[in-house]
């Protein structure tokens, strides 16, 4: 295809619906735009320029990748191991990005935790367990209840809470079962609200743009059903969180680009949970963020990886909210209510990802998710209640 008439090519890596927003607003602003990617039906492919067929994490095939395509800049959206690609490659052709060993120490929880401790940020006390059979080496300085998970996965696949020395060994494998390399790390149970920490790094300084208050599941799995902004929580302690989230992002070396960062306020103060040198998932940067205070996250991070200035500057002050569906397991017989719920003031967008036909389960992870309501209002605690509204106009009828 002949490109030509664009000035910049940017290489976005993934095109599965998660990358979607990034390559369409690429395309809308007038970026040749290239996408990788293992599934070549991926929903994003039809949308780029070009598509290449490799592995987002084949770290050799991304970056060959890019020495052909010859990108101004590379990256993602709200997937952590692609970052390890997104490293390289910038790294391999001198681009705008976070380097190899930030990516590290942003997508392995261990080495994650590891600089937290070395860098004096607040975090849960910890151990790392290379296999599950290492549990035996510390069982007897752990205090319970406590979290086991993967060292190397996301989404909360493999969280699990562990009340006693008998659950364990179970809760350590099951947690290995669902990483990559079988690590684990076993933390403290932090007890208290839990927030996200929405940001943007320039020149190696951090710009929080939002602080994001979730809900989640509880126990055992802690999968996250809602989210909403700006956060409620008391201004001092928001003061205290945000402070935490930037010393955070400087420990692991994120000096330009976008971060996640997840924090519980615990009775001791705030304490870090784990980050993301990437967008946030579930919507909370390519729809709550724009939606609360004007800032387009999405074309922040294109910009910064393609070597221009963001405009990071907040425009509006609104309230946002994002709630999901949790419908009895079964199979999906029949949806019904959208369209009364779609015409409630404030309601931005009403998604599914499981339809008529495609079976539900317990919610032991993000994955297992049925669909969402994104609201929109004058504050947090207004978009919440749209958000909560409509959910129960909405019946997904199981059997």
């Amino acid at each position: 295809m002949n490109d030509t008439k664009y000035d910049k090519r940017l290489l976005i890596i993934g095109a599965s619906i998660l990358q979607l927003p990034a390559i369409s607003l690429a395309k809308e602003l007038g970026y040749y735009v290239g996408v990788i990617d293992y599934n070549p039906s991926a929903i994003g492919v039809p949308y780029a320029d070009e598509f290449f067929c490799v592995s987002t994490i084949d770290i050799d095939g991304v970056v060959k990748t890019a020495e052909e395509f010859k990108p101004d800049g590379i990256m993602t959206l709200a997937t952590d191991m692609p970052m390890r690609s997104i490293a390289a490659a910038c790294e391999k052709l001198g681009l705008c990005g976070i380097s190899f060993d930030t990516a590290i120490k942003s997508t392995d929880k261990g080495e994650m935790i590891r600089t937290f401790e070395v860098n004096g940020v607040e975090h849960p006390w910890y151990y790392i367990l290379s296999n599950p059979n290492e549990f035996e080496d510390v069982i007897a300085n752990i205090t319970f209840p406590c979290i086991s998970k993967p060292t190397d996965n996301s989404g909360s696949r493999g969280v699990i809470l562990i009340h006693n020395d008998d659950e364990l060994r179970d809760a350590v494998s099951y947690s290995s079962s669902n990483g990559r390399c079988g690590g684990v790390i076993v933390e403290e149970y932090m007890v208290g609200p839990e927030v996200s920490v929405e940001i943007i790094s320039v020149d190696g300084q951090p710009h929080v743009l939002q602080v994001t208050d979730k809900l989640t599941t509880g126990a055992p799995h802690f999968v996250e059903m809602g989210h909403s902004q700006p956060s409620r929580l008391p201004e001092s302690d928001v003061i205290k969180i945000k402070d935490l989230a930037c010393r955070a992002v400087k420990a692991v070396g994120i000096e330009n680009g976008p971060a996640h960062v997840e924090i519980i306020l615990t009775d001791n103060g705030p304490k870090m949970v784990e980050l993301g040198a990437r967008m946030g998932g579930d919507c909370i940067t390519t729809h709550l963020v724009p939606l609360s205070t004007g800032v387009n996250m999405i074309e922040s991070t294109i910009r910064i990886a393609c070597g221009e200035i963001p405009d990071i500057k907040t425009k509006t002050n609104k309230g946002s909210a994002i709630r999901y569906f949790n419908p009895r397991p079964g199979e999906i017989k029949e949806i019904r209510g959208v369209e009364a719920a779609s015409e409630i003031k404030g309601v931005c967008e009403i998604s599914f990802v499981k339809n008529v036909g495609d079976n539900v389960g317990s919610i032991g992870s993000s994955t297992d998710r049925a669909g969402f309501v994104i609201a929109q209002a004058n504050t947090a605690e207004e978009a919440v209640r749209i958000c909560e509204q409509a959910c129960k106009m909405i019946e997904i009828v199981t059997v």
